[in-house]
């Protein structure tokens, strides 16, 4: 679509060759889901290029722009049939060169088309870090973009000019020996050359002024400093690889020479050393000119991930991430603009990095729901790189040990919408390293025999053991805090939240109730502590129910030789800048240990010294309100069981439960997949739940509660009439259905009431165009927000 604006000027406008472009203009707003075309003025010919920020006039008022595409005739731009160029605005100025990736014209309508979102949202994904872009405007009524706050840092390099090699310093000049000495191996910075000799400086302005050494001033990048004493991340390339890993690779190769765009899912268990296919394909990729981008779940895992990734391809590696600071994350984005960095490692937000000449996405652990956006545009960056890769022609690779089942049902389908997927089993772990043992302790037993500690019999000999011959373990609880809630023990209440309809969670070392919803904190002492109280009847028994891993710490720093490190990672102990890093640091340097932590440590993590897993209690994630808690609780109970045996010694894995008959469960314990996915396919088959049908959750917020249900009501009804207008000629039992609208299980949040329909539709079925016109049909509201989340994961 193009938009038709006032006439030009009398006078006219003379027009660069390159004469009409399309704009996405900044306006974050559902309506403007089509650029608009613009007039390209002659003097500005030579800065105009797709991807440039510009400066355009959109109604009465300046407004930012992104170029998305150019042509020499107005009729070569789509949606502009009907419009005169006589009535053609032109670009007022170019702000800024192009900063994005090649794919972020085509990406972001697709973004914005699936996901229901303002195209100017899609489009700041892929913008260089440093907050919402503004423009502002100067004394001369000239307006300009606002550059990020975060200044540009550059270093002094020394290196030896051609006059140095018939120079000979004096007997005496010590300095200029060494100096000449360390810059005969190559260019040195001036950092480096003090921290190897102390200062310098004198040495290197007095052979400067001889003509013997040059100094130069390069850019800086901060971020590059990520080393790591982790053992794991300094691995080399194995001598051989498995039949696995070979296989793998050969399906890899295949598609990067098809450049049909394929997704390839490599299915290896735990310890399978995908990690190596990862780098060995990726090789393959630079080596014919090519950049590639690896994404990881966790940013527990990006320490371990680039030192691997450095240590195999040096300094062209960037990691992008949310933990980084402001001034790393522009320097990183800038590596790679500049083509510094050929290679990116980093969480879902790397997808969007301006890699030029993109040739592979890795995505690491792709059943992840860390890699699904909770906030606008919510998209999955499976679902996003398999559009790239589309678009693209370069293969996508997923991994896990543990594949979703989209992933799996569209390998046994071949394809989806119209792209080729295929799967590669890695069976094997290399060496002699073999799968763990599974023991499941039966919570119920232990109960009867009056057993009462929070380590059955099973789990804690089997710790005793590991201090004992001075091994590691891994304890898995995924509950942070000290006691998921408080109750009082006379009238049964329950402290919540008062922004939120949620319990609030007890954290016993700062002596607060906290809720994990919004963020909220409070002070209280529940019994026997002196002042404790009942917020309903004031009774001073207000005891703490259930417990998280501060609780489980103290037992284990009570149970345990003091010479046994006990390192807890949760939400809690990983707030700072480097605390993941430096908890795993921590913990591979320690003789002996214990890493007790929630799901952040289930994944990825790579310590061969590990002999014994425990989970203190699998059933938490059995028995969630989410037709996904299966398979969640088989992903996490799974992938934290190969977190032991990865070296020579075997591994054990002690599963505490209530409910040892769960699918779950016997399909951990015997390591057979198919006993979980069997059954979890009959259920979700028979309830019409992915992979089988798509999912799409509308959510209305609003600080009134009769207004929220109002809206919704009628949009559901407008979303309903257009699926029934759409669909009249499906039979009853393929048609889309609505469930709701109702009440979220959370129904409050942050002073928001929350309600929502789930639209179920036909795997294809294009619902975001539906839902687009009933929101266009229905409107906005003043205090009501509305949120599509296509393909849902969080229906909460």
């Amino acid at each position: 679509m193009a938009a038709e604006t006032s006439p030009l000027d009398d006078a006219g406008v003379a027009l660069a060759p390159a004469s009409f472009a399309s704009v996405i203009v900044d306006i974050p707003a559902r309506a403007l889901s089509e650029p608009f075309a613009y007039a390209v003025p002659s003097s500005l010919a030579d800065d105009m290029a797709v991807g440039c920020t510009v400066l355009v006039a959109f109604g009465h008022r300046p407004a930012l722009g992104y170029v998305v595409a150019l042509a020499d005739t107005l009729a070569a731009l789509p949606g502009t049939e009907s419009l005169e160029a006589s009535r053609v605005r032109p670009i007022d100025a170019v702000l800024a060169p192009p900063s994005c990736s090649d794919l972020f014209g085509p990406i972001s309508f697709w973004m914005s088309r699936e996901y229901v979102a303002p195209l100017a949202e899609c489009v700041r994904l892929f913008l260089p870090p440093g907050g919402t872009p503004r423009l502002l405007k100067g004394e001369d009524g000239s307006y300009r973009l606002e550059r990020a706050a975060t200044p540009e840092v550059h270093e002094r390099v020394v290196s030896l000019t051609p006059a140095a090699a018939d120079f000979e310093p004096s007997a005496r000049a010590t300095r200029q020996r060494q100096l000449i000495e360390a810059l005969s191996y190559g260019p040195v910075t001036t950092r480096e050359l003090n921290l190897l000799y102390t200062d310098m400086s004198a040495a290197v302005r007095a052979l400067e002024r001889k003509g013997v050494v040059r100094v130069d001033e390069r850019r800086a990048w901060r971020g590059c400093d990520e080393d790591t004493t982790l053992s794991s991340a300094r691995a080399s390339a194995p001598r051989q690889l498995t039949a696995g890993q070979r296989a793998a690779l050969d399906a890899i190769g295949r598609a990067l020479d098809d450049n049909a765009g394929d997704v390839i899912l490599v299915d290896g268990v735990t310890g399978s050393g995908k990690t190596e296919v990862y780098l060995a394909a990726i090789e393959r990729v630079l080596a014919q000119g090519k950049s590639a981008c690896v994404l990881v779940p966790e940013i527990s895992l990006t320490a371990q991930t680039v030192g691997r990734f450095r240590s195999r391809f040096g300094a062209s590696v960037a990691v992008f991430h949310s933990r980084l600071s402001a001034g790393e994350r522009l320097d990183q984005w800038d590596m790679v603009r500049s083509g510094a960095a050929r290679v990116v490692v980093g969480a879902r937000s790397a997808l969007f990095c301006p890699l030029s000449n993109l040739g592979l996405i890795v995505i690491d652990e792709e059943h992840e729901q860390s890699y699904k956006q909770g906030s606008s545009p919510r998209y999955h960056a499976r679902e996003v790189a398999a559009q790239m890769a589309r678009v693209g022609g370069f293969p996508l690779v997923l991994g896990s040990a543990t594949p979703s089942a989209e992933s799996l049902s569209r390998c046994r389908a071949g394809e989806y919408l119209g792209q080729r997927w295929s799967r590669v089993e890695m069976p094997e772990r290399p060496g002699h390293a073999t799968l763990p043992t599974i023991i499941v302790a039966d919570l119920r037993r232990e109960f009867s025999s009056g057993a009462r500690s929070i380590f059955s019999r099973p789990l804690h000999d089997a710790l005793m053991e590991v201090v004992e011959r001075r091994e590691k373990a891994v304890l898995l609880h995924n509950r942070r805090g000290f006691a998921p809630f408080l109750m009082c023990r006379e009238c049964g209440c329950v402290p919540t939240c008062r922004h939120c309809s949620t319990a609030l969670t007890y954290h016993e070392r700062t002596h607060t109730l906290e809720c994990h919803t919004c963020g909220a904190v409070c002070h209280v002492r529940p019994y026997p502590a002196p002042g404790s109280a009942c917020p309903k009847c004031g009774s001073r028994y207000l005891a703490k129910m259930g417990m998280g891993t501060q609780q489980i710490e103290d037992a284990l720093l009570a149970m345990l030789p003091d010479d046994v490190a006990v390192i807890r990672m949760d939400a809690d102990t990983t707030r700072g800048k480097d605390a993941h890093k430096r908890l795993l640091e921590e913990f591979d340097a320690a003789d002996c240990a214990v890493l007790l932590g929630t799901q952040m440590i289930a994944k990825g993590l790579d310590f061969p010294e590990v002999t014994l897993v425990g989970v203190v209690l699998a059933d938490y994630a059995l028995k969630m309100p989410d037709f996904r808690a299966q398979e969640r609780a088989y992903d996490l109970l799974e992938q934290v069981a190969g977190r032991a045996g990865r070296g020579n010694d075997p591994g054990r894995v002690i599963i505490q439960t209530y409910l040892p008959d769960d699918p779950v469960i016997r399909a951990v314990a015997a390591h057979d997949r198919s006993i979980f996915t069997e059954h979890d396919a009959v259920q979700r088959l028979d309830a019409c739940y992915p992979p089988y049908v798509r999912l799409t959750n509308v959510l209305v917020r609003g600080a009134r509660a009769d207004r929220v249900q109002a809206y919704i009501g009628a949009l559901a009804r407008r979303v309903g009439e257009g699926l029934d207008a759409s669909c009249a000629a499906l039979p009853e039992s393929e048609r889309p259905q609505i469930l709701g609208p109702t009440a979220c299980v959370i129904e409050r949040a942050k002073d928001r009431f929350r309600h929502h329909f789930i639209i179920k539709t036909p795997l294809g079925f294009d619902v975001s165009s539906i839902v687009s016109r009933a929101l266009a049909d229905i409107g906005t509201q003043q205090g009501i927000s509305v949120s599509v989340d296509v393909d849902a994961y969080d229906l909460m």
